[in-house]
Parts: C-alpha cells; sequence; structure tokens
C-alpha cells in the first residue's frame, strides 16, 4: 500500500512540475507580448502628441 501512495505522490508531483513548466513558458511569452504592446503604445502616443501639437499650431 504504501509503494502505491508513492507512486501517486509522484504522479501528482510530475504533474505539477509539467504545469509549472507550462505556466513559466506561458509567463514568458505574455512578458514578451506585453513589452512589444508597451511599446506600440509609446509609438502611438508620440503620434497622437504630435498631432495634437500640429492642430494647436493651426
Amino acid at each position: 500500500m504504501n509503494q502505491e501512495l508513492i507512486e501517486v505522490l509522484e504522479k501528482k508531483i510530475g504533474e505539477l512540475v509539467e504545469k509549472y513548466t507550462a505556466l513559466k513558458e506561458e509567463n514568458a511569452l505574455l512578458n514578451e507580448e506585453l513589452q512589444r504592446l508597451s511599446s506600440d503604445r509609446e509609438g502611438i502616443k508620440s503620434r497622437v502628441d504630435a498631432l495634437l501639437g500640429k492642430l494647436d499650431g493651426i
């Protein structure tokens, strides 16, 4: 019986490690996307600010 419990525990730990690894990879991808979107946002903000500056000059 103890052997069965150890095997179940090993299986659950293995599943937990797999989920952790998948979540870690997903987190890295999401951080990359966040950086890209933040960069895009800054570019758009700069363009809008430039357009507003032109409008103020009219």
